[in-house]
């Protein structure tokens, strides 16, 4: 769009976008950089459960974990030190079995995380936890 007074030297009115692209360029480059970093350190509220128990073909190995520490592999109770030796004396041939963690609610996530990563270690995958169902308010 151009206004021409009809003078050789007369006002041309445009807009040049020449500065608009070269900021908005910059603008989608911050963005891209900064975006990924943006989902670290966000607070999450883990929702209860609700759903029904899965039926298992086989009888898992159920460990449980209380408030005061004590670890139990069945209806034996083991140390922390001697819980990997005596997981895999147990069932150290069939790894393929699952295991299901119990742990009390007021233990702290760090030694529950300990617990999971000596179960992975004595060479188990099928790791579940036991929770209780969610009670229904009416």
């Amino acid at each position: 769009m151009s206004f021409n007074t009809g003078k050789r030297g007369g006002l041309v009115s445009e807009i040049n976008v020449t500065p608009l692209v070269d900021v908005m360029l910059v603008l989608l480059i911050i963005f891209m950089v900064t975006a990924p970093m943006m989902t670290q350190g966000l607070e999450v509220d883990l929702p209860e459960t609700t759903a029904k128990s899965l039926r298992q073909k086989e009888e898992p190995v159920i460990i449980t974990l209380d408030r005061d520490g004590k670890i139990m592999i069945g209806k034996i109770e083991v140390s922390q030190t001697m819980f990997r030796k005596q997981l895999e004396k147990q069932h150290g041939k069939d790894t393929d079995q699952p295991i299901f963690l119990k742990a009390d609610k007021n233990v702290a996530y760090g030694a529950v995380v300990i617990l999971m990563a000596d179960i992975k270690a004595a060479g188990f995958d099928k790791l579940g936890m036991i929770t209780e169902p969610k009670e229904e308010i009416r």
